[in-house]
């Protein structure tokens, strides 16, 4: 499982005078969904990542293991959780995944289909049906991840749903959709189980223990991550996934085909730098990792044809991260503990266009604590930081708790806002001193939020219900928003006018090359955009050939045609399996 790029690629090559057929960039959720589905059609595929491997018992015991829980591979840490700020007028702190099985490994498991505006935005409702074309392929997403109704309610629920009720919408509050084993009458917390979903395909499972550490990696192997379904499949059936390989081009080759560029991550020698041959390649490096690597190419010459949309329709999930946190006293044995259950285990809708979800971390896991502060409303004339300090001359009792990040997790529910509102940024590539960056403009629609006051209003409530004190993020103060779902970028569109990617998710410009991660979702979703990612990847790569036979989707650049999804000749999942392929 651990070649290296010169091996694995020696190996694969075949009588198509390419070292692989596909090369997919990414081994998050629509990476591993690529990497599967091409498998099973016959392809020969190699998945590309950046992070390193984990196994269960190799994941960060705590938040504050920095060399496995922070992505800084220029410092040693090649750990699961990287962190961007793009800077810019509209500038925003992004949130993403990292290692083998991309996001899967720090999500917060939560698998919410989107509401109706997400599917009729008018960036793409005009050229099919979305909802019920991707509807199967939800169903599908669903039956790989793993997905039912959360069974922890915790006292944080219970307080959600009386902030719910005291705003008049209390019957929007409801337990999350996840992708967790919870066991069955058989197999209780912590024990361990032949695979439940593959019809003994997949590996051995545990049930949840309610840990809460959720997004620092699940030590327990009750977390329904990539590596433990669709990527373990896809490698089981011969894909080659290359860890600790960053790819930093994306060359055409003459006649046909590209030549992928590789280095060692966080390697600075030309020596470590190969060159893999490829018929298609797949982007799924994430919105902010294809990004930033199509603008270098696009800018670079290697691909000049890729649209000028490019970075258009940026979304932040239109999100916000606030929460409350009890500041009377050190954590005592008799208090409740929040960092109990799921990352995620309910949420409900204030109004039409918001949703908030409480969220945790595990105990000890209080790294996160460190970017809190006290809630600032925006708007007026006066800059939050201004109002920061008035605020802090008024709690100085709080302002001095609050530089300490002792029981943190413990103390704290987070609240996760995010809205179906129509605003994006604009996403440019601009040359430094250094080196090239990401910076972020305003967008397309209404303005990018720098706060959403409803949502303070409800964590306001969320304090007095829980004795708690209301707080948001020292990024709010300069009115940079945080998000941990940066969608959008390479949108779906009719033409290379209207979009990066065609409706079947092949990049205009460029034949043979492909998006299916965050970066290709073309509306905010108002929820948790991993189930969408993934029935998005299911959708593109059913519409596939199988190797070798007529390819029935129209010529790259022609109208929209709904086709019929193409059964793959080799499934890895028995029919009988739950998660057996159905459309």
């Amino acid at each position: 499982m651990a070649d290296t790029a010169d091996t694995a690629a020696s190996k694969a090559a075949g009588n198509t005078g390419f070292d692989y057929d596909v090369v997919v960039v990414g081994s998050g959720f629509g990476g591993s969904v690529a990497a599967l589905r091409l498998v099973e059609k016959g392809y020969r595929v190699a998945v590309i990542e950046a992070g390193r491997r984990f196994e269960d018992d190799t994941l960060p015991k705590t938040s504050w293991r920095l060399r496995k829980y922070v992505w800084a591979p220029r410092l040693g840490m090649r750990g699961i959780q990287r962190m961007h700020l793009i800077r810019g007028e509209a500038g925003v702190l992004v949130l993403a995944g990292a290692g083998v099985g991309g996001g899967s490994l720090v999500y917060a498991n939560t698998l919410y289909q989107p509401p109706e505006p997400f599917f009729k935005d008018r960036q793409w409702g005009h050229i099919t049906d979305w909802q019920q074309e991707l509807t199967p392929f939800y169903e599908q997403a669903r039956r790989m991840l793993g997905v039912e109704t959360n069974r922890f309610m915790t006292p944080a629920d219970e307080a959600v749903r009386t902030i719910a009720e005291r705003m008049g919408v209390g019957d929007t509050f409801h337990l999350t959709p996840v992708g967790v084993f919870f066991g069955d009458d058989e197999t209780k917390a912590g024990e361990e189980t032949e695979d439940p979903y593959f019809g003994g395909e997949g590996p051995r499972r545990t049930a949840c223990t309610a840990c809460g550490a959720c997004m620092v990696g699940c030590k327990v192997g009750a977390k329904n991550t990539l590596v433990k379904n669709y990527l373990y499949l896809a490698e089981k059936a011969g894909v080659e996934v290359l860890p600790d390989t960053t790819v930093n081009s994306v060359v055409p080759r003459e006649g046909g085909g590209y030549d992928v560029r590789v280095g060692r991550t966080g390697g600075l020698l030309r020596r470590k730098r190969r060159t893999i041959s490829t018929e298609q390649v797949v982007f799924a490096a994430g919105t902010y990792g294809t990004q930033q690597l199509l603008h270098r190419m696009r800018l670079g010459g290697q691909l000049p044809h890729i649209s000028p949309r490019l970075g258009e329709l940026t979304r932040t999930n239109s999100e916000a991260l606030l929460g409350v946190e009890r500041m009377t006293g050190w954590h005592r044995k008799d208090d409740v503990d929040h960092s109990t259950g799921l990352a995620i285990t309910s949420s409900f809708h204030p109004d039409e266009n918001t949703h908030i979800e409480p969220t945790r971390y595990g105990a000890g896991d209080n790294l996160m604590g460190l970017i809190r502060t006290l809630l600032i409303d925006g708007g007026g004339r006066a800059p939050r930081w201004a109002k920061f300090f008035v605020e802090a001359a008024r709690k100085p009792g709080t302002i001095l708790r609050g530089l300490s990040v002792k029981d943190w997790s413990q103390r704290t529910i987070i609240a996760l806002v995010m809205q179906t509102k129509d605003n994006s940024v604009t996403v440019k590539e601009k040359r430094g001193l250094l080196r090239r960056r990401l910076i972020a403009r305003y967008g397309e629609g209404e303005p990018n939020p720098t706060w959403i006051p409803i949502a303070h209003d409800a964590v306001r409530m969320m304090g007095e219900e829980m004795n708690a004190t209301p707080g948001g993020t020292w990024f709010d103060l300069f009115n940079i928003p945080t998000t941990a779902h940066f969608i959008g970028g390479c949108v779906i569109g009719e033409s290379p006018e209207a979009g990066v990617v065609d409706p079947y998710h092949r990049v205009y410009g460029h034949p043979g090359l492909h998006i299916v991660d965050g970066s290709s979702v073309t509306a905010n979703l108002g929820v948790n955009p991993s189930l969408t990612i993934t029935a998005q990847a299911e959708r593109a790569m059913a519409l596939w050939p199988n190797r070798g036979e007529e390819d029935a989707r129209p010529e790259l650049g022609k109208p929209y045609e709904r086709i019929t999804p193409v059964a793959a000749h080799a499934p890895a999942v028995p029919a009988s399996a739950p998660a057996a392929t159905r459309w």
